[in-house]
């Protein structure tokens, strides 16, 4: 199986997800009449980081797995989100962006060697990268984002969080 499978189509619908998941925050604020936003610095406890720190991880992680699984430099994205609506343009500009790859790009991402500066000269296999670190601080914040706003009265569920699945069969 290529990487590309692992990545693209998955970290993508975890983020269009999520972005559902917002929408009902809205819908849920207009219905109560109060101000959306103050989703944005909700959290689950006071040492944790707010949602939109945690929606902002959930973009860079996914943008950071698929690109230096594909042997590429991410952009950056200046964390200046205030708003739930600059939230979910985050994510759309991180979708667009994982849409943006070809399966060919992640030939040999297996044993690829991804490292970052916080490494301190330490790298993982492309593999073991994704195994072990990209995809499990992505789930994480991903986790976290949806638990904040279960945890503050959206009516999101399991639905919600795993979204479509590749089901086969009658």
């Amino acid at each position: 199986m290529n990487l590309y499978d692992a990545i693209v189509p998955v970290l993508t619908k975890m983020l269009r997800n999520l972005d559902g998941c917002i929408q009902k925050a809205i819908a849920y604020a207009e219905q109560r009449k109060f101000d959306p936003d103050v989703y944005v610095q909700a959290r689950l406890a006071p040492d944790q980081f707010a949602f939109v720190r945690q929606v902002q991880a959930v973009c860079d992680q996914s943008k950071f797995i698929a690109a230096k699984l594909a042997g590429k430099e991410a952009p950056s994205h200046p964390d200046t989100e205030k708003t739930l609506p600059e939230l979910r343009a985050r994510i759309a500009t991180v979708v667009s962006y994982l849409e943006s790859f070809q399966r060919e790009e992640f030939v040999g991402a297996e044993d690829r060697h991804v490292t970052f500066p916080r490494w301190n000269g330490k790298w993982m296999r492309g593999g073991d990268y994704l195994d072990h670190h990209g995809l499990p601080n992505f789930y994480f914040h991903y986790t976290t984002a949806y638990a904040i706003l279960r945890h503050n009265g959206v009516d999101v569920g399991k639905q919600d969080f795993l979204g479509e699945r590749p089901f086969q069969g009658p």
